[in-house]
């Protein structure tokens, strides 16, 4: 029997949670830099890409070998910049949370590129063979606003609650994630937080979305989007 949200059925201008974990539930992320990369490689996946100023660099007499060679790198690589928006993010010692919206229906090949090239990079620095990830990418399509806002709160909050931090401590938890995006403490345009804010009011302090994080967790209105728990 197939597990949980491992059968996809992708609808275009949809939602999705997608998550990940290490196989065997070992760690994925060993260091700081493991999460650097895998971020590097996210935010290289979905900026728009500067075809105009790496062919530059290419016909360019003063850039360096190496520099032309990862100009013909980048031009070569996948972008999905016109068809995924990520809305928010968690990476965790052993697992990761995506929540995305695809307008066009790419997230295969989205998902397929980035697990490969990251399991190439930690495979490569830890000398290690073999696969990484448990089992192919989990998928499951939000269905409501209601799902979507509560799935965004548990992506955001999930290194705090993985550790028992309060929400005094949410952003002293180690591990990355959006949330200083939604609080307004870092800014990265590659992160599409305003189809999650527009939902919230600036300056109803009632209203607000660090008014919302607090709630309690609508753990009944994601039970189906949630990593599972075996």
């Amino acid at each position: 029997m197939a597990s949980k949200n491992s059968v996809k059925i992708y609808v275009e201008d949809s939602f999705y949670h997608i998550y990940n974990r290490g196989v065997e539930k070992r760690n994925i992320f060993e260091d700081q830099q493991d999460f650097s990369v895998f971020l590097s490689y996210l935010q290289t996946y979905l900026t728009p890409k500067d075809e105009s100023g790496l062919g530059t660099i290419l016909s360019s007499l003063k850039s360096s070998p190496g520099e032309k060679d990862r100009a013909i790198k980048l031009l070569r690589l996948k972008n999905y910049s016109r068809d995924v928006d990520l809305l928010c993010y968690a990476l965790m010692p052993n697992h990761f949370h995506l929540l995305i919206r695809q307008s066009n229906i790419v997230l295969t090949s989205f998902m397929n590129s980035l697990g490969t090239r990251y399991s190439m990079y930690f495979n490569r620095k830890y000398k290690r063979t073999g696969v990484l990830f448990q089992d192919v990418y989990k998928a499951v399509r939000v269905q409501t606003e209601e799902q979507l806002l509560y799935l965004s709160q548990y992506i955001n909050l999930n290194p705090a609650m993985w550790l028992g931090f309060p929400p005094k401590r949410w952003l002293d938890a180690p591990f990355p994630c959006s949330l200083p995006e939604y609080l307004n403490l870092r800014h990265t345009n590659w992160i599409k937080k305003e189809a999650i804010l527009n939902f919230f009011s600036k300056t109803n302090p009632h209203n607000t979305y660090e008014n919302f994080l607090g709630m309690e967790l609508g753990a009944e209105i994601i039970a189906d989007l949630a990593i599972d728990s075996e």
